[in-house]
């Protein structure tokens, strides 16, 4: 297999730099578990067992996708596979829910640190939804009109800056002695990417008494969507508003952590204790 003409074939697709990368990735796994063996289903279907024994269901999935489009591009869509069925889980692990307290102290540690950078792109992400590939479009320009044009996955749509963010990036952009382009950028000027992000996140976990597993670029953009999700309660326009294709995506992003649904039951008040004997 030639992995460069299946590269070449995504790239033509407009799939993302991410994915890209993933999907020729888990076919180069697959190539070489196969060790010269011709492709089969029968042989697919033992991939997917083994690869379940290794990996989380959501993990297998996203590696049988990577296939799947790779059978289809060689022109052998008998081959494909079905992915695992997965319940939805309804509840948020909490030791990976970033909440707006904790955001908050994240905040504070990088300001008290002079970590202006960090400072203003974690506000960005937390108080416009956006992704960490999206910042490059929070421009000097952007920032001057209040509205910045997302384009990315075939698509564009339009975000609007919140007053204060706006502000604060004014300040930031002067202080910087940025003229044009986009706002944040390595000191080579190339945009900020998830790995820098994360890097410069993880540096402030222990002085803000935060856990690690709760800080990365995209917790900021869950945060976004549960507060808005709390305040308006209208799904379809947070679909709108994070570029989600599905609203069943964006539910993901509003699930909630068991403990506000314990809190939120025990207002039912639907249990009546008489003190009466209670008799089989």
């Amino acid at each position: 297999m030639n992995t460069e003409e299946f590269k070449n074939h995504l790239i033509y697709e407009e799939k993302s730099e991410a994915t890209v990368a993933s999907y020729v990735r888990d076919v180069t796994a697959y190539m070489a578990w196969l060790n010269g063996r011709e492709i089969s289903k029968e042989l697919n279907i033992m991939y997917k067992a083994e690869l379940e024994g290794k990996y989380e269901a959501s993990s297998v999935n996203t590696m049988l996708s990577s296939l799947n489009s790779y059978f289809e591009y060689i022109g052998h869509s008998e081959y494909k596979v079905k992915n695992l069925r997965v319940q939805q889980n309804v509840f948020i692990n909490p030791n990976k829910e970033l909440t707006k307290a904790e955001y908050e102290r994240l905040l504070r540690t990088a300001y008290n640190m002079g970590k202006h950078r960090i400072y203003c792109v974690m506000q960005t992400i937390g108080s416009c939804g956006i992704r960490v590939s999206e910042l490059q479009y929070i421009t000097v320009e952007a920032v001057n009109s209040g509205i910045a044009n997302v384009t990315g996955k075939c698509k564009s749509r339009t975000v609007y800056l919140p007053e204060k963010l706006i502000s604060l990036l004014k300040e930031y952009i002067k202080m910087k002695g940025i003229e044009k382009g986009s706002v944040f950028v390595t000191r080579t000027g190339r945009p900020l990417d998830r790995s820098n992000i994360w890097t410069e996140m993880k540096k402030l976990c222990i002085r803000a008494g935060v856990l690690a597993s709760k800080v990365f670029p995209h917790s900021l953009r869950h945060l976004f969507a549960r507060t808005y999700y709390k305040l308006h309660q209208d799904v379809v326009r947070l679909a709108d508003i994070l570029g989600h294709s599905s609203v069943n995506t964006t539910r993901i992003y509003t699930a909630e952590s068991g403990r506000i649904h314990y809190e939120r039951i025990q207002l039912l008040d639907l249990v009546f204790d008489f003190k009466c004997r209670i008799t089989t």
